[in-house]
């Protein structure tokens, strides 16, 4: 890092405050910790300054998990106050959500980058065609499922959103609305499920990371104090103060859109980021 001159600090310092502010709109929106927005912005700055490609894309995403953490928080209390939250879906989905979780930080341990790109296009690609082409007779059921079907639903919302470095709102406004929920219950109980989501799976990160850290000492970015493991403390500092002011403001601007719009708005910026990283796994 000692190459980059003052104004690049400067700017890139600038780009990750700007790029918060838009993480915590995004995540009053859409129910999601921000991590799509997230990830492919430190990727850039990563790949800018040096991080290896090996690394990269987990130093991203255990990121991501701990920049999520205050503003899932700020958006869940958010949608809590408008009454939107289904806690009882909620309080079900809690320990196979946080056991998934513990099992994505130990494949991101042991998996290649390529895997977290692979998992980022396959979840995004459907969630994306499912909220822009999909009708109301694209449904699973007409009420939520069974208990055990609900905690392999929660299992495979923690491993995958833990690979990704989201807070599991892509994956669980997926399943509600494919079983006749609402939207914008399902964007308000998708906000709670971050906070289950980004602690531990940011520990688990610190923890998959720090031997790897040890494998490259000249990567200044993965060393201490600039990182613990796979989480980035100079990306943290940066995005979570603007993220953390306007999360609130994108939660109400999501109850003020229609069922549609919010559809459709939803679906186009996930369909963005499944071709970006679809590129980037072909490139």
């Amino acid at each position: 890092m000692a190459d980059i001159s003052t104004f690049e600090i400067i700017w890139l310092a600038v780009a990750l405050l700007g790029a918060g502010a838009i993480t915590g709109l995004l995540a009053g929106v859409f129910g999601v910790g921000g991590g799509t927005v997230i990830v492919p912005v430190l990727y850039e700055l990563f790949q800018a300054v040096g991080v290896p490609e090996e690394v990269r894309m987990p130093l991203c995403v255990g990121t991501s998990l701990a920049i999520i953490i205050p503003t899932s928080i700020r958006s869940f209390n958010a949608h809590r106050a408008k009454g939107a939250v289904d806690m009882a879906i909620l309080k079900q989905w809690a320990i196979p959500v946080i056991i998934g979780v513990a099992m994505g930080s130990v494949i991101a341990r042991y998996a290649p980058a390529d895997l977290f790109k692979a998992v980022f296009v396959v979840v995004a690609g459907i969630s994306a065609i499912r909220l822009l082409f999909g009708k109301d007779s694209w449904r699973l059921g007409l009420d939520m499922p069974g208990k055990l079907v609900m905690n392999v639903y929660g299992w495979i919302i923690g491993v995958l959103s833990s690979l990704m470095g989201i807070g599991g709102g892509q994956l669980s406004n997926l399943f509600m609305t494919f079983y006749g929920r609402p939207i914008h219950q399902a964007v308000a109980t998708s906000s709670g499920l971050g906070v289950l989501i980004s602690i531990p799976g940011a520990l688990g990160y610190i923890y998959a990371g720090w031997p790897r850290a040890a494998e490259y000492p000249d990567v200044a970015a993965l060393q201490f104090p600039l990182s613990l493991g796979y989480v980035s403390l100079v990306g943290l500092i940066l995005f979570v103060p603007t993220s953390v002011m306007t999360a609130p403001l994108g939660a109400r601007l999501a109850h003020a859109l229609s069922k549609r719009k919010l559809e459709v708005a939803f679906g186009i910026f996930l369909l963005l980021i499944s071709l970006r990283f679809l590129y980037s796994l072909i490139g």
